[in-house]
Parts: structure tokens; C-alpha cells; sequence
């Protein structure tokens, strides 16, 4: 059990380095320390820096991959479908804000562009189980035609907005995004939100 157990342990202390450090900021070193590792342990799994940040990508693109499965399997209608991708999808990007917040950063630098389109296959495989959904809502006639693509960038993004930038949201409130109590209050506000947009937006008009 070892070796599958160090391999867990380099890409936790990996996400946890970078969250508080940034790509940049952070070093193979720097991992190899805080997992109890060495640097040939690195370099065996992973190969390099770069690597160990594109496997934490891939196992959260592959985890969320598992759960918009599921959901598609579930006998329920379109439209609580997609709630309950809102309601997951929210959830996992406000537990871990940190991560997301230098996921985010680091992928939309110019100096980037490899990481990008590494993942960029992986991730759109979820996009389409998404667009999937809207797609049979639209077909069953229980959704009105829309840009789904657009609808999907809508959701993603605004969710992305709350946790990158939340102070568009608490500015003039006691709300702290980083207390674990309001960051709750936050999540089902935006959760809230965003099933009250796609209600609106995608219910036929009669």
C-alpha cells in the first residue's frame, strides 16, 4: 500500500502548496517536503512539476465526469437535472476556493497555453455531458431553444465570479466568503440564483 498511498500523499500536499503558494510559488521541493517524500518519488509518478498539477486537474475533471453520469442517469426530468449539476458543481468549486482561484489564474496565463489544451479534451467531455442535458430538455419540449453553449458559460462563470471575486457580492454586508458558516449563506444564495436563471430563462413561453 505504500506506493499508491505516497502517490496520494504528493498530489495532497501538491494542491495544498499550490492553493497557498501559486503555481510559481510553489516547487517540487516544496511537495517532496510536505508529503514526506523524495524527489525521485516526483519525478517517478509525475515527471515534473507540471505533471503533478495536470494530474490534480485530471482527477477533479474525471471525479466531476463521475458525477454528471450519474445525474444523467437519474429518472428525474431536465430541468432538476440541472439543478442538481448547479447544486455539485457549486459545491466543489466553494470547498476548495483556493485551488480554484490559482486553477483559474494559471490556466488564463499567456505562459500557459500547454496546460490548457492538455486538459481542454477532458474538460469539454464534461461540457458536453452538460449541453447533453439542455439538449433533451429542449427536445422533450420541457426547455425552450436556447444558446446552450452560452447558458453553460453563464452558469460556470457566475459561479466562478462568486468565488474568485466575492466582494461583488458581500460588499456592504458582514459576509466573509472565507468563514466556513457564510460561505454556506453564499453557496445557497448562488445556488439559489442560478436555479432561479435557468427556470426563467429556459421555461417555454406561453
Amino acid at each position: 500500500m505504500e506506493k499508491p498511498d505516497k502517490r496520494s500523499s504528493i498530489l495532497a500536499a501538491a494542491e495544498k502548496l499550490f492553493s497557498e503558494l501559486g503555481y510559481e510559488g510553489t516547487s517540487t521541493r516544496q511537495i517532496a517536503k510536505e508529503a514526506g517524500a523524495n524527489m525521485s518519488m516526483i519525478n517517478y509518478y509525475f515527471g515534473s512539476k507540471e505533471g503533478v498539477f495536470l494530474e490534480i486537474m485530471n482527477e477533479r475533471v474525471i471525479a466531476f465526469k463521475a458525477v454528471l453520469i450519474s445525474i444523467n442517469e437519474y429518472p428525474i426530468p431536465p430541468m432538476e437535472k440541472l439543478y442538481k449539476v448547479i447544486e455539485s458543481y457549486t459545491d466543489r468549486i466553494l470547498s476548495n476556493i483556493s485551488f480554484h482561484k490559482m486553477m483559474h489564474r494559471e490556466l488564463s496565463l499567456a505562459q500557459r497555453p500547454e496546460m490548457y489544451e492538455k486538459l481542454k479534451d477532458a474538460m469539454s467531455g464534461n461540457m458536453c455531458a452538460i449541453e447533453m442535458i439542455i439538449e433533451d430538455g429542449i427536445a422533450s419540449g420541457e426547455f425552450r431553444t436556447v444558446d446552450i453553449r452560452m447558458l453553460i458559460a453563464t452558469i460556470m462563470g457566475t459561479i466562478t465570479s462568486v468565488a474568485t471575486t466575492p466582494s461583488k457580492i458581500t460588499r456592504g454586508s458582514v459576509l466573509d466568503i472565507a468563514i466556513p458558516k457564510d460561505r454556506e449563506v453564499l453557496k445557497q444564495r448562488l445556488i439559489a440564483h442560478l436555479k432561479d436563471l435557468v427556470t426563467t430563462h429556459l421555461t417555454p413561453q406561453k
